[in-house]
């Protein structure tokens, strides 16, 4: 007898984002995206109506955001957080909310994004789902021990030794470079992409968003470092371009 399939609820501001998820999540025989939502208010109703297997959640909407959202949530279904960034603050604040998760638009295949939905559902008994969550959430989770089996799902407290390990992490050389080049956080990821050679194509594909987008965006990156091509920005970016400084120092 066929297995219900997993019944989540995507919540985030950005239609085509949502639309990107929902295409990639009910390409999958044993997952069905159940509802969508525009912000927070929205995804605690249709939460409410229909009772999510797994709820992944943006952190940013208007109004009411994922922060403000997840005490509520949690009590329904696991939540995956979604982010753009690896701000520690805000994934402190989302896992002691009791979020079992979170995922980093851009750093994440469609495989692993299915795996993660799987494992959030799974029984926190599950050992092998825990084992699938930690090899495909970033390394900022994996900064966050839990006990083997366990998700801090359900409003548990996330333990203190998670948090300590949590405030210790140290800006990467891409957060000093986009601190120098006083770069957004959303700037800072499109410049990683070109970096490792991506087109726009790609770069609208992986962080779900249009190519117009993408063009307003590398405008502004090229602007900021004072570049006219992409090799040149590349090389100002990874620090190999003659002169250029490596790091805050």
């Amino acid at each position: 007898m066929p297995r219900t399939p997993l019944r989540v609820l995507v919540a985030d501001d950005n239609p085509v984002v949502r639309a990107g998820l929902t295409a990639l999540l009910t390409g999958r025989a044993d997952i069905t995206v159940v509802a969508e939502a525009a912000d927070g208010r929205e995804a605690c109703e249709a939460a409410d109506r229909h009772h999510p297997d797994v709820v992944l959640l943006d952190v940013r909407m208007p109004g009411m955001d994922g922060i403000a959202a997840l005490p509520y949530l949690v009590g329904i279904a696991p939540v995956m957080m979604l982010t753009y960034s690896r701000e520690a603050e805000i994934v402190r604040e989302a896992l002691r909310r009791g979020a079992c998760g979170y995922l980093v638009h851009g750093e994440f295949t469609v495989d692993q994004l299915v795996t993660a939905v799987r494992a959030a559902a799974a029984p926190r008994t599950d050992a092998t789902a825990y084992e699938d969550m930690e090899a495909i959430i970033p390394q900022m989770n994996r900064e966050l021990p839990s006990p083997p089996g366990h998700f801090p799902l359900r409003g548990d407290p996330l333990p203190l030794t998670s948090r300590k390990g949590l405030s210790q992490l140290q800006p990467s050389m891409g957060q000093s470079s986009r601190l120098r080049f006083r770069l957004s956080t959303r700037e800072a990821e499109i410049m990683d992409l070109i970096a490792s050679g991506m087109n726009n194509q790609q770069i609208a594909a992986t962080c779900f968003i249009s190519e117009k987008t993408v063009k307003n965006h590398i405008n502004r990156i090229f602007a900021k470092l004072h570049s006219t091509r992409r090799s040149e920005a590349a090389a100002k970016w990874l620090g190999t371009a003659p002169g250029s400084l490596r790091g805050l120092g």
